[in-house]
This record gives structure tokens, C-alpha cells and sequence, in this order.
């Protein structure tokens, strides 16, 4: 099994002309779920975008580092060639592309075979709960919100990337769409031979119930304030951000309108 590393090095960031990400550093190792938290505003959304090399956004210092490798000079496609995956907050719908096709065009990127990929893809449709009738229809379009994120989550397991960045992967699920998607990612982070290394973007302890989380990390304006383990969510549950942060910081103006919902759309021109 090879061990693979995603290092976060003083990231600092700026979007429309602000600045948004103050220094974060994060590293993060394959199996290790990594769960970022903070009030709206802190900039989560903006650390995932820039990652993935969403464009608009201005890296001003830092490195992000796969396997050593710094990967910010990479358009978003050869960020994902090279093992990075997001799963988006707002999954977009792409009209006339069906799922099989993503799938396909994907492997063969990847240097992939594609024998079988019906087989696999309806296996894992089968065991996300996502129903097997919504693969004849094109990507996303007219899916419930739960859908979308079960579908979310079964791009991730076809792709098995080294690691993920899961964008409030809860928004919007039920109690049960949520147990399947979340327990599907765990048991990524514990595949043999290639454990999938996660950072879990969320403002809720509920994701982190079956997505057992080995470190949290509380973000606020910008930078990491606080981090621990899994007691730490448990602290923010019962205290709040007002135990992390000053209420001038919680009181930040929000991010810009480019984090709001769709914000990855721009992802499919390049």
C-alpha cells in the first residue's frame, strides 16, 4: 500500500480583490479524515477552490503540495488526473452528458481500462441507494438535492482519487441519504490499497457520526484558530464559535458572492 501526502503550506488567498485565507497549513495523510468547521465566512469554500484550482481566485503565498509536488500551477483537470477530487456543495447539471459517458471519458484520462465500467458503475449505484434509472439521465439534471450528493458520492468511488474535499457533503441530505453517502466515504478511507485521504468541509458534528473524523480543524476569518480531535466537534456542538473566536471575528463580513451557490460551474469551461 503506498502512503500518500497532501500538505497545506501558508496558504494565503485573495478572491475580487479581498483577501480571504490568512496561512493555512494542513497535512493530510492517506485514511485520515481531516474536518474543517467555521461560521459562514471563514473561508472553507474558498480553501476548497482554491485547492482545486477554481479560476478568479488569487493565490498571493503558500504551496499545496501532492506528494511533494506543488500543484497550483495546474489547470483543475490535471489537479484531478493527479489524485485530487472535489465533491461539490452545489453539484452542477451538465444537459446532455450522461453519468456512463463522465465515467468513461474519466478512466481513459486516467490511463484506465473501461472494461466493465457498466458493471462496477451499477454496483456502486446499487450500494449508495441511488436509484439505478436516474444513470440513463443526463448528468445531475432534474435530481433531487439528495440525488445529486448520492451521485456526488458515487463519482468519488468510481474515480477512488487520493484524496477528496467534501464541500458540506450534508447540505441537504436526509437521515438516510446521509448514512449512505458518508458511510460510502469511510469505508474509502479504509480501502487496502489505496486509502482515500479526506477533508471534510462541514458546520455540522451529524456528518462526522459515520465519517469518523481523526482530527478537526476550526477555521475562522481566514486562518486554522483551533484544532484536536474528534472532542473538539464535540466542544464546538455545546459552546459555539463564541468559544474560538471574538465576536469582532464572527461578526467578519461574509466571503464574496463567488462562494455562494454554483460557484464550481465555471469548472466545466475549462
Amino acid at each position: 500500500m503506498k502512503q500518500h501526502t497532501l500538505e497545506i503550506k501558508g496558504l494565503v488567498a485573495a478572491v475580487g480583490g479581498k483577501q480571504i485565507l490568512n496561512g493555512i497549513d494542513l497535512t493530510v495523510r492517506s485514511g485520515e479524515v481531516h474536518a474543517i468547521m467555521g461560521p459562514n465566512g471563514a473561508g472553507k469554500t474558498t480553501l476548497s477552490s482554491v485547492v482545486m484550482g477554481r479560476p478568479g481566485y488569487e493565490v498571493l503565498g503558500g504551496q499545496v503540495l501532492l506528494d511533494g509536488e506543488d500543484v497550483l500551477a495546474l489547470p483543475a483537470w490535471r489537479r484531478a488526473q493527479a489524485g485530487l477530487h472535489l465533491v461539490m456543495q452545489y453539484p452542477s447539471e451538465v444537459p446532455g452528458v450522461m453519468l456512463a459517458d463522465v465515467m468513461g471519458e474519466a478512466f481513459a484520462a486516467r490511463g484506465r481500462s473501461t472494461d466493465g465500467l457498466a458493471g462496477v458503475l451499477r454496483s456502486e449505484t446499487e450500494g449508495i441507494g441511488f436509484n439505478t434509472a436516474l444513470l440513463d439521465r443526463a448528468l445531475n439534471v432534474d435530481l433531487s438535492g439528495g440525488e445529486k450528493k448520492r451521485n456526488e458520492t458515487l463519482q468519488l468511488a468510481m474515480l477512488r482519487p487520493k484524496f477528496a474535499i467534501l464541500d458540506e457533503l450534508d447540505s441537504g441530505l436526509d437521515i438516510d441519504a446521509l448514512r449512505d453517502c458518508s458511510r460510502r466515504v469511510e469505508a474509502l478511507t479504509n480501502d487496502p490499497d489505496q486509502p482515500l485521504g479526506v477533508i471534510a468541509i462541514t458546520h455540522y458534528n451529524r456528518l462526522l457520526e459515520e465519517l469518523r473524523a481523526d482530527h478537526i480543524h476550526i477555521l475562522v476569518k481566514g486562518r486554522i484558530v483551533a484544532e484536536g480531535g474528534p472532542e473538539l466537534a464535540d466542544q464546538l456542538e455545546r459552546d459555539g464559535y463564541e468559544a474560538f473566536a471574538s465576536p469582532a471575528e464572527l461578526a467578519a463580513d461574509d466571503a464574496p458572492a463567488a462562494d455562494a451557490a454554483g460557484a464550481y460551474d465555471d469548472l466545466f469551461a475549462l
